[in-house]
């Protein structure tokens, strides 16, 4: 499949962060959604700090090096905490080529706990066959958690911030977006069956180590552009700006 170009990158990430909002898995103006731009420079768009997530188009987006610096003219910063995270990834990863972060209560809750995601949906199976977890070193403005941040992640698509949220890794947006949609609906999913009290009931570890040539599948091998069209189409109905 062919790189996109920096225009439609700035499109599909754009509407990637107003696809959160509407999904409600947003935090104010914080946490971030980093998507690399094509071509030999190791630059990446981020988002500008102080918008909102349903406040974002592909014209406001920050093109920025890995040292933080505005590559292009933009009246917007950046977020320092959100350099840290994301910066360290796309550098060590070169299939990093979106990285999403969110902070979502069911997935600070689930974070919070010693065993972390528990295999008891359908939903888990696709986390667990892909999960790493980092411990907490408070907000992530100090340059020296990069390497442990990085080495912690290894070459997984889903890491579990412990006390602090989400984040996935993909090679395009799409793909990020569907990783935390299952993220989400896992952690969402494990807070709603503990608050029933009763003994929980675990998926057989041989279908979690199935679960990656399952999702190829169902999705007929396209994985998360499978659903993006009709993702867009969704926003276009009740939020198209995100272009401009």
């Amino acid at each position: 499949m062919a790189e996109p170009s920096e225009q439609q990158l700035r499109v599909d990430l754009a509407a990637c962060y107003r696809l959160v909002a509407l999904f409600g898995w947003d935090d104010l103006i914080f946490t971030h959604i980093s998507a690399r731009v094509p071509g030999p420079e190791h630059h990446f768009l981020i988002n500008p700090y102080g918008m909102l997530f349903e406040e974002i188009t592909a014209s406001s987006l920050v093109k920025i090096d890995l040292d933080g610096h505005k590559v292009d003219e933009s009246p917007y910063e950046v977020n320092p905490a959100g350099f840290t995270i994301h910066s360290a990834i796309h550098a060590a990863r070169e299939d990093a080529k979106c990285v999403l972060h969110i902070h979502s209560l069911d997935g600070i809750a689930v974070s919070a706990q010693p065993e972390g995601v528990l295999p008891i949906s359908q939903q888990s199976i696709f986390v667990l066959a892909s999960l790493a977890y980092h411990g907490y070193e408070g907000v992530a403005l100090n340059e020296e958690e990069r390497p442990r941040l990085v080495r912690d992640l290894g070459d997984k698509n889903f890491l579990m911030l412990r006390n602090h949220g989400l984040l996935t890794v993909a090679d395009n947006i799409p793909d990020a977006f569907l990783f935390m949609y299952l993220f989400q609906a896992t952690c969402k999913i494990q807070i709603r069956a503990q608050a029933g009290g009763s003994k929980l009931i675990n998926v057989d570890p041989r279908i979690i180590a199935g679960a990656t040539a399952q999702a190829k599948q169902v999705t007929r091998g396209a994985g998360g552009a499978l659903a993006w069209p009709a993702l867009l189409r969704k926003l276009e109905r009740s939020d198209p700006g995100y272009k401009s």
